[in-house]
């Protein structure tokens, strides 16, 4: 299988063209909503659609609006989604290709492109940067897809910066979803003091949510192939450090496979989807693992590293 490859992705001209290729070529129908079906309890409105049914049309709101809505029910009610993307300093490492930032953004587009597509409500929340506003409200109109990737492109082309956490973006998000059971999407480092992002994953989860991470990493964060004397520059203050990598390389090493074996077992012990994703890693190939996990259904914990 020919999958589209993060440097081909980023010569392409604009996000949303971006997003739609990495969908198309990841097998688009493997997702389905788990909440179509039908019962006599009304829910909410929703704008009509072509392929929408006619029958549910509300035609006294049409007569008000001249407009047409289309009445949905409990079980017919969109899945609501939450994708969570970290653009603090540390997302704005880069080795030999994509920053982390720009390839987690790519995810990110894509899943809220293939989303609002199925007619699913979507959401957005960026973090790093205390002083951007970056949340956008779960809806599923066709034009919010246009306002998710116009945030998503402006804060990739601002680039990452600031040292906001996961925890406090997650937490914000659980207390919008509090009266309904949500899928949430992180896509992230998750570089935190404490851990603070896989606890609050965890919580989620505890609280009934459909939760999933995308834990997204340099390729020479993961095997260190420095030479010769090297100055480490941190992304979120401004400490510097000279060192000689071979003298660290092992305990870096050793470190590191702690950490990834921390947020794997973390989250899978507590029922949270993983996926760790290289950023040289090609797109469809993350998006397309996310897929069939989707397609498998209820069957436990599941993770995907590569």
């Amino acid at each position: 299988m020919s999958f589209v490859d993060p440097a081909t992705i980023a010569r392409l001209e604009s996000l949303p063209v971006k997003a739609r290729v990495i969908v198309e070529g990841a097998l688009t129908g493997l997702h389905r909503s788990r909440h179509h079906g039908s019962s006599v309890e009304f829910a909410e409105h929703k704008e009509y659609s072509p392929g929408d049914e006619i029958r549910h049309i509300d035609w006294k709101a049409y007569g008000k609006l001249d407009r047409y809505y289309v009445k949905q029910f409990e079980q017919e009610s969109q899945l609501t989604a939450y994708l969570v993307l970290d653009a603090s300093g540390s997302m704005a490492y880069r080795g030999d290709g994509l920053s982390k930032l720009e390839y987690a953004s790519y995810v990110i587009a894509s899943l809220a492109y293939l989303l609002i597509k199925q007619r699913d409500r979507v959401g957005l929340s960026i973090y790093g940067d205390r002083t951007f506003e970056g949340f956008v409200p779960p809806r599923a109109r066709p034009r919010h897809l246009h306002d998710l990737l116009a945030v998503i492109d402006d804060v990739a082309g601002r680039g990452a910066g600031g040292d906001e956490p996961a925890s406090v973006a997650l937490e914000r998000v659980a207390e919008l979803a509090r009266r309904r059971r949500s899928l949430i999407v992180l896509a992230s480092d998750l570089l935190e003091p404490e851990d603070g992002a896989l606890v609050t994953l965890r919580r989620l989860r505890a609280q009934g949510h459909d939760v999933a991470a995308f834990h997204t990493l340099d390729p020479h964060e993961l095997d260190f192939p420095f030479e010769g004397m090297t100055v480490f520059e941190a992304l979120e203050d401004e400490r510097k450090m000279l060192v000689n990598p071979s003298s660290v390389r092992r305990q870096y090493k050793k470190r590191m496979s702690a950490f990834l074996e921390r947020a794997r077992g973390g989250c899978m012990g507590a029922g949270v989807e993983y996926h760790l994703v290289r950023t040289d890693q090609p797109l469809e190939q993350t998006l397309l693992q996310f897929l069939i996990s989707r397609a498998a259904g209820a069957a436990g914990p599941r993770t995907w590293t590569s």
